[in-house]
């Protein structure tokens, strides 16, 4: 006797906002969100697809530093399988979570930022025998139930059913019976004067940095004396904003993908799953990969320009983008980069770049996006593939392991879930992670907004601070969404 998982089509189609309040309170809340699926007009073929999930049979949580960060996770995924289900959105069930950047201290023995105040885990993981999962383009939704951590079909299937009237009960009532996991820690919020370097800086009213603008300036200029030196390349750079909640996690990211829709986007409260009492919020334009039948691919970024909105002043913005040689040559260095960690798992000859530095248009930026595609080995799996590109090319610099390494001398505060990854790990072996930039962690009182750019020997520092600004747009419109002026 086998058990296929139960598949239940939501009809009337409830919208991806009003599901997510609905179950905020579980324990695990996850959303995997493409907001971004409309565009001018037009479907956005990456846009097409959210998930919601909850109440996990299993959570991981890994330390930083930690020396066989993926075994639990290959345990896991080896224990629990499933094949795909023809026709439905791809994510069916799985594990799913982040990764924070910090876990490339046990990938690559990067030594530690020196101040990390909020303290985030290298990995959260959860287990999750149930999906809400919505097609955009087709307008469908639908409850998926594994019936996992039972093992025996006939148990299965009586544990999927329950958990299925379980869940449509709550996408009708709420779970307003739960306690409010925003907030759920014996952690006091962080004063301000706990936190490393918290500069004032040019914006909103009490927004803060680990950076002035001209020491920012200055280490740009250290970047760029490292890559005439021989060390590196590339480097990206980053300055951490800091701002003071004013609302819930969840109404932040609503204000968020507003402000700031995008194809890659996401909410996950680990506060009731792991020791840090945090939510992370995104508006990712940038994905790790995909696999899809064992075909990887990953969407590296680099190149921005900020849209104005004005057709003329957009148009110019456009055209200098796509003739900046700057900016194809950032784009360029870490598709070479991407090529050579996909070699690593994937079959020989089977890696090529599907597209090379192409224009897409978000509401606040233009950015430069390539492709990078190859088939999995038959010896490698999701774990393999994970280990083997983590953190991605375009948030480190090239080669990565030096970049990373000059990135936490210059930086000196831990990136935590920033430029990481949020997606999921399918019990069918597909699996979609996307890089965690244009990205605010909650925690403890604040807001942290981190915001950079790549460095190469032609960058101009002032432009690569100006450059953070414009990335960082998006989001402070959200954090400042309904605030007076300061």
């Amino acid at each position: 006797m086998t058990f296929e998982p139960l598949v239940k089509e939501l009809i009337p189609v409830p919208s991806v906002d009003t599901c997510t309040t609905k179950l905020a309170s579980l324990p695990g809340c996850l959303l995997l969100d493409s907001s971004m699926n409309i565009l001018n007009g037009s479907a956005q073929p990456l846009g097409r697809y959210s998930f919601l999930m909850a109440d996990p049979f299993q959570t991981i949580q890994i330390p930083l530093g930690c020396e066989n960060p993926f075994a639990e996770i290959s345990r896991l995924l080896s224990q629990y399988t499933a094949k795909t289900i023809p026709g439905l959105p791809p994510m069916q069930g799985g594990l799913a979570g982040f990764f924070s950047y910090d876990l490339n201290q046990s990938i690559e023995n990067i030594e530690p930022a020196i101040h990390n105040e909020f303290k985030l885990p290298a990995i959260v993981l959860a287990a999750y025998d149930v999906v809400i999962a919505w097609d955009h383009q087709l307008n469908r939704a639908w409850l998926i139930s594994h019936g996992f951590p039972e093992t025996d079909a006939g148990i299965r299937k009586r544990h999927a059913q329950s958990r299925t009237e379980f869940f449509s009960n709550l996408l009708v009532q709420g779970t307003e019976n739960y306690a409010d996991n925003d907030h759920d820690s014996t952690l006091q919020d962080l004063a301000l004067e706990e936190i490393s370097k918290a500069l004032n800086v040019d914006g909103p009213s009490a927004l803060k940095s680990n950076f002035s603008k001209q020491n920012y300036i200055d280490t740009v200029q250290r970047c760029i004396d490292y890559i005439y030196e021989g060390d590196v390349f590339q480097i990206n750079l980053t300055q951490r904003l800091l701002y003071p909640t004013n609302c819930d996690s969840l109404e932040l990211y609503r204000r968020l993908k507003t402000c700031n829709p995008s194809p890659f986007g996401g909410y996950f409260d680990i506060s009731g799953i792991s020791d840090c009492p945090a939510q992370i919020i995104s508006a990712s334009p940038e994905r790790l990969c995909s696999v899809r039948n064992r075909i990887v691919e990953t969407r590296p970024i680099k190149g921005t320009r900020r849209r104005t909105g004005q057709p003329m002043v957009d148009i110019q913005a456009r055209e200098e983008l796509l003739a900046s040689e700057k900016d194809r040559a950032e784009n360029t260095m870490i598709v070479d980069l991407m090529r050579n960690d996909l070699s690593i798992v994937c079959e020989p000859d089977s890696v090529r770049v599907g597209q090379l530095c192409e224009l897409e248009e978000y509401q606040s930026v233009l950015h430069l996006v390539s492709s990078v595609e190859g088939k999995l080995k038959a010896s490698k799996n999701l774990v393999d593939l994970v280990a083997a590109i983590f953190p991605g090319g375009s948030i480190t610099g090239a080669p990565k392991v030096r970049a990373m390494e000059i990135i936490s001398e210059l930086e000196t505060t831990a990136r935590g879930a920033y430029c990481g990854s949020l997606g999921y790990l399918g019990f069918d072996g597909s699996a979609d992670l996307n890089i965690l930039i244009r990205t605010i962690t909650a925690s403890r009182g604040w807001w942290q907004i981190p915001v950079g750019g790549g460095i190469v020997s032609h960058s101009i520092p002032q432009k690569e601070y100006e450059e953070t600004w414009t990335k960082a747009a998006g989001m402070l419109r959200a954090v400042t969404m309904n605030q007076a002026p300061g």
